[in-house]
């Protein structure tokens, strides 16, 4: 299980700007997460749950998750798809030359925060 990492790391990068903005209490964080991210959101928030309470500045903050629907691209056909649906073929020509264009984002969007 990664996301007690992830969760970490989000806890850092928050005490950071906290401390940079001169924050005593958060109150919550907003995350953008891709529905291809390879983070499961239950994980992370039971992980994060567990993890503010061991910090001063976190201990009573709520995580947010917001998810980005994962998208792809044909190059062929130029049209946009469900991946989640549909893999990485494309379903209205079957062609295999796509990408990702959204999905996979892991961001974070707002911490509230006096």
């Amino acid at each position: 299980m990664h996301e007690l990492g992830v969760v970490f790391h989000i806890i850092d990068d928050v005490t950071k700007v906290g401390e940079e903005n001169s924050l005593t209490d958060i109150q919550s964080v907003t995350l953008q997460l891709g529905t291809v991210s390879t983070v499961i959101p239950s994980y992370l928030k039971d992980c994060w749950e567990w993890a503010v309470k061991k910090t001063e500045l976190l201990k009573n903050a709520e995580l947010i998750i917001e998810p980005i629907e994962a998208i792809t691209f044909c190059e062929d056909c130029k049209s946009e798809y469900d991946t989640i649906k549909y893999g990485r073929t494309c379903p209205n020509c079957g062609s295999g030359h796509t990408y990702l264009v959204q999905g996979n984002e892991f961001m974070i969007k707002e911490i509230a925060g006096s």
